[in-house]
């Protein structure tokens, strides 16, 4: 019997609590990934578990990387990060700033800003698709009756309404946990720093820049990192309003991924595609990390 109070032993403790945690992210998120690599070595058009292996191939990859397809989806992925994670990091700063301050009615402005993170993604980008509609959708209804527009916008059949609609929506979803993020930075500021930047004369844009900045730079990092891995690899508000079109100006990453898989059932595709997709999040996860830390060092 090993006596885990005893100093030598007392480290193996802390692995052995740990190791039901270690166990259960190795069957949930590492099993499948080396499973997902593993398919996209193959011709598979419907994995089947406990079916035959197929032979080990790099057709999937030589593919991949020699259709347009995929580049005009990177495309659209790298437009959507630029615009939505941009948006979002700006307009959930702006919040989170907002939110800091002392006012009456703060606490119910908190649970206003929270709503759109909490609602289910699926039901509130339905409800989206009806504002939008072309045809009863609230939004061209007020844009006509302000006189705005003449006719109703076409928000599901023009490529670039349907770009900016996929792009507000994501905005109005995501920007909520980045506030929060940066809402939980901001607090932890210590309020010595602003009264003697205060007491040397700042004012509140000298404040901001030299005390608010270089303390929330970490936060922003991981809340950009994370805001790029969300929109990478989201699906349901893509697919939801506009299926990857009109002629694939939607067309994102995940939305070939799912395509190739179980529209034309050409899953050692769709693996390679994800396979792609989890390399090039890790590459852009590892320079935004770097760029981040050199920033705050």
């Amino acid at each position: 019997m090993i006596d885990f109070s005893s100093p030598r032993h007392r480290h193996k403790l802390g692995y052995l609590l740990i190791a039901p945690a270690l166990i259960m992210m190795a069957l949930i998120i590492v099993l499948p990934i080396i499973l997902s690599v593993d398919i996209s070595f193959q011709d598979v058009k419907i994995a089947r578990v406990g079916g035959d292996r197929k032979p080990t191939t790099v057709e999937n990859y030589i593919w991949l990387f020699s259709s347009a397809e995929f580049y005009k989806s990177l495309w659209v992925t790298v437009k959507l990060l630029v615009v939505v994670g941009g948006a979002a990091l700006v307009i959930g700063f702006g919040t989170a700033l907002l939110l800091s301050q002392r006012f009456k009615g703060r606490s119910i402005a908190r649970l206003l800003m929270i709503l759109p993170w909490a609602v289910p993604e699926v039901v509130a980008v339905v409800i989206w698709s009806w504002m939008l509609d072309s045809s009863f959708g609230v939004f061209n209804w007020m844009l006509q009756r302000t006189n705005i527009i003449s006719e109703p916008i076409a928000f599901s059949a023009d490529p670039t309404a349907a770009f900016y609609s996929v792009c507000a929506v994501m905005i109005w979803k995501g920007y909520p946990f980045i506030c929060i993020m940066l809402l939980a930075g901001l607090q932890s500021i210590p309020s010595e720093q602003y009264q003697a930047a205060s007491v040397d004369g700042a004012n509140v844009f000298r404040r901001f820049w030299h005390v608010t900045i270089p303390n929330m730079l970490p936060v922003l990092g991981v809340s950009f990192v994370m805001t790029a891995l969300w929109v990478f690899r989201d699906f349901a508000i893509i697919f939801v309003l506009t299926e990857g079109g009109p002629i694939g100006a939607t067309k994102s990453l995940a939305i070939m991924t799912f395509e190739q898989s179980f529209q034309f059932f050409r899953m050692g595709r769709g693996a390679a595609v994800g396979v792609v997709t989890l390399v090039i999040c890790a590459i852009l996860s590892r320079a935004l990390v770097s760029r981040f830390a050199k920033s705050v060092a």
